[in-house]
């Protein structure tokens, strides 16, 4: 790893720490450097807050040695007017030398523009450093603006005999084939992402809150399909507490705050349509929890970017059959006696 290798991986891992809070925003890391040294870090927190780059800068204590630093971010600078200035003027004000990119934003509004102003104030800029992992970090940006939709992220726990739902049910609940250290990370998912979305069936089977109780973070959007209106009204994702979207055939419902209805025609593909009303609302990332004709739905039309799947130690002998899949780029790993494999798909 060089030089510049080394501050870009700084870069990333500050950007990891505004996962889940910066929506609509990108994750993005800054590091400032003069002879060989960091002399100012920051990254970026919530939309409408300062960006990494302005955050770099404010931490620098002697803004005079900016004028021969070299400031490193993750992701191009920004060159328009949104709820904050743009960070290309900002560098250019304060007269840093040179500039060294991760990758460039595919944000129509940015997408080369930041490094063309740059260039053009006689900054020396250098592109493409860590690109691959600068394009990982940001990969739920990426997909929204470049394929028009949300990345996708399905998952399920599944028995050792390959269901993920007993026959028979003794009460409205989930019923549990994974251990409390599995939940604890979904909920560290959910955290992660800006929605959830589940089917009829799991709402109506396990009524679930589909929020982050089991750790700490902002709930996600809840997305619940409900073709027929079967839902109960006392159903806890029809409560308000939470921002909520329900996918319906009519459209004789009333939005009120924190419940939207959204129509679509259900004789048709579902996902392609679900996946462009959620780009409509803004939505950069989606965690598909069930049930299995919902996770199906989007295997089939080859519509998911990743895979999470737990594999318990229990056994069901019948039931809800698991949905089928086929394995990608694997990785696997334990949670005590829970195996979660990872797939990722790259069509």
């Amino acid at each position: 790893m060089n030089t510049d290798e080394k501050y870009l991986a700084r870069c990333i891992e500050l950007a990891q720490n505004g996962l889940g809070t910066t929506y609509p925003n990108p994750m993005v890391g800054s590091v400032i450097v003069y002879e060989g040294k960091i002399i100012g870090e920051g990254w970026h927190k919530k939309a409408g807050e300062p960006h990494a780059e302005v955050n770099a800068v404010n931490s620098v204590k002697d803004k005079s040695l900016l004028k021969k630093a070299t400031i490193y971010v993750s992701l191009e600078p920004c060159s328009h007017f949104g709820k904050t200035p743009p960070c290309c003027d900002l560098i250019i004000q304060n007269k840093i030398p040179n500039v060294v990119i991760g990758t460039v934003d595919p944000n129509e509004k940015v997408a080369g523009r930041g490094i063309k102003k740059l260039i053009e104030a006689g900054i020396n800029v250098r592109v493409g450093v860590l690109e691959e992992k600068c394009n990982e970090l940001n990969k739920r940006f990426f997909t929204f603006h470049q394929k028009q939709r949300p990345y996708i992220i399905l998952k399920w726990a599944e028995s050792q005999d390959g269901f993920i739902a007993p026959e028979e049910r003794t009460e409205q609940k989930p019923v549990w084939i994974s251990n409390s250290y599995s939940r604890q990370l979904v909920h560290k998912w959910r955290s992660e992402e800006q929605a959830i979305l589940v089917g009829t069936r799991t709402a109506i089977d396990d009524n679930p809150k589909l929020d982050v109780r089991d750790w700490g973070g902002k709930s996600p959007i809840r997305i619940v399909l409900d073709r027929n209106n079967r839902i109960p009204k006392t159903n806890h994702l029809l409560d308000k507490q939470i921002p909520t979207i329900v996918f319906c055939q009519s459209n004789s419902h009333t939005n009120e705050e924190n419940l939207i209805f959204e129509v679509i025609d259900f004789d048709q593909h579902i996902a392609p349509q679900i996946t462009q009303i959620l780009h409509q609302h803004q939505i950069q990332s989606v965690i598909i929890e069930g049930g299995r004709q919902t996770l199906q739905t989007f295997i089939d039309v080859n519509l998911w970017d990743e895979a999470r799947i737990f594999k318990g130690k229990t056994n069901l002998k019948k039931g809800t059959k698991a949905p089928v899949i086929q394995p990608k780029a694997n990785q696997k790993q334990f949670i005590l006696e829970d195996e979660l494999l990872i797939l990722k798909n790259h069509d």
